[in-house]
């Protein structure tokens, strides 16, 4: 049979179009290199650039020896030591350790706080005891022994009284809250002299909480 010849005006349009179609291929392939982040993993879309920058922060703040790990903990403890000093000092809950936390807790210091008590002179009046105790003359122990017998006596009464007024408070202002060993908390409190109790007072004298 004869063959009908091709026209040439199809043979340059189909070589053509091939060529269009391979050239569009290529640049589709170059784009999806160039859009995707090298640091991604293969088949998972981009991450943002703020995730992308997270990551490699985490990555470079990561130590890598055994030093560097030992020296970021340390840091990290001192820098906890320090925000808890400067809680104690000024009151602030966040930092403050676990037996000073919480309303309740806060309540009794400011309680103990704004009063007078009789135990927080202990330690200067038993130093002064002490040493009327010490001088060798009768009549001056005689005295040393009643006046120690009536300051416990006056520490006794007024911490009882402290511990009832407490309580009531407590019950009043506090009523579902966790109140165990609150009382014993303050007590300890009016044993320490007013400038050295940590946390530090936040109220003064006089001033009801």
């Amino acid at each position: 049979m004869p063959r009908h010849p091709v026209p040439l005006g199809f043979v340059f349009r189909s070589r053509a179009k091939s060529e269009k179609e391979a050239v569009a291929e290529k640049a589709s392939v170059t784009d999806s290199k160039q859009t995707r982040d090298p640091q991604a993993p293969k088949g998972r879309p981009t991450p943002k650039r703020s995730e992308s920058q997270s990551q490699r922060r985490s990555v470079a703040n990561t130590p890598t020896t055994r030093k560097e790990a030992a020296k970021r903990s340390r840091d990290e403890r001192r820098a906890a030591l320090e925000k808890q000093r400067q809680a104690l000092a000024t009151g602030d809950e966040r930092y403050l350790p676990a037996r000073d936390k919480g309303p309740v807790r806060r309540f009794a210091r400011d309680y103990v706080d704004s009063r007078f008590h009789i135990a927080e002179f202990f330690l200067p009046l038993a130093v002064l005891i002490l040493v009327l105790s010490m001088v060798r003359v009768p009549a001056l122990q005689n005295i040393a022994l009643l006046l120690w017998l009536f300051v416990i006596i006056l520490i006794v009464v007024d911490s009882v009284g402290l511990a009832i007024r407490l309580k009531k408070q407590l019950n009043v202002r506090y009523p579902d809250q966790n109140k165990k060993g609150v009382v014993a908390y303050a007590l300890m409190r009016t044993l320490q002299m007013r400038r050295l109790r940590l946390p530090k007072p936040q109220v003064k004298r006089g001033e009801r909480p």
